[in-house]
């Protein structure tokens, strides 16, 4: 048994790291997103210039951030969470309430994003989708790729999460929101 819950120790620390490294990334495309859109104003605006490619690249950005993003926030505890039961919980039932809330439903929505998402972004693989404007950026199926990233990254967070429950109703570690509240990031 303690072998078992040293690896999911290990392996709640690997997906942690990789969250928070793909968030830190994805953090930057907010930066980019804004001097980008802050570049089309001006272009548009002060010298009469549209490039509907780079209106498009902010569309682009806007929604990789959130979808890439979100494994980091749940690695954070920054999605809507009920607090009647969860803020004056101690650190075993915040576990429960985790473990549960993962297991009924954060993971089978993911299921059920990825199943519905599967032949939406097969399709434009298949054919390549581009912008229906001429000079857009001719990878939509790339932005469409980006709910599968959102439903692997999202599914991995909330299993690091469930395993973090299941470590602290071990009496193994301290609960993940514990170790955020910190300042300690991953265990």
């Amino acid at each position: 048994m303690q072998a078992f819950l040293s690896a999911l120790a290990a392996l709640t620390r690997v997906v942690d790291a990789a969250n928070e490294h793909v968030g830190r990334v994805a953090a930057w495309l907010a930066l980019l997103m804004v001097l980008l859109q802050f570049v089309v104003v001006v272009m548009r605006y002060i010298f009469g210039w549209g490039f509907i490619a780079m209106q498009e690249g902010v569309i682009y950005l806007h929604a990789t951030l959130f979808l890439v993003g979100a494994g980091y926030t749940l690695l954070h505890g920054g999605h809507v969470r009920v607090d009647i039961f969860y803020r004056d919980a101690r650190p075993r039932r915040r576990a429960l309430i985790d473990l549960l809330g993962v297991i009924l439903f954060l993971m089978p929505v993911c299921v059920i994003i990825g199943w519905a998402s599967w032949p939406y972004v097969g399709q434009s693989w298949s054919v390549f989708e581009k912008s229906a404007e001429t000079s857009g950026i001719p990878a939509i199926y790339a932005l469409k790729s980006m709910i599968l990233a959102f439903v692997v990254l999202i599914a991995f967070q909330g299993l690091s999460l469930a395993f973090h429950a299941v470590l602290t109703l071990a009496g193994r570690q301290a609960s993940h929101d514990d170790i955020a509240e910190a300042g300690g990031g991953t265990a």
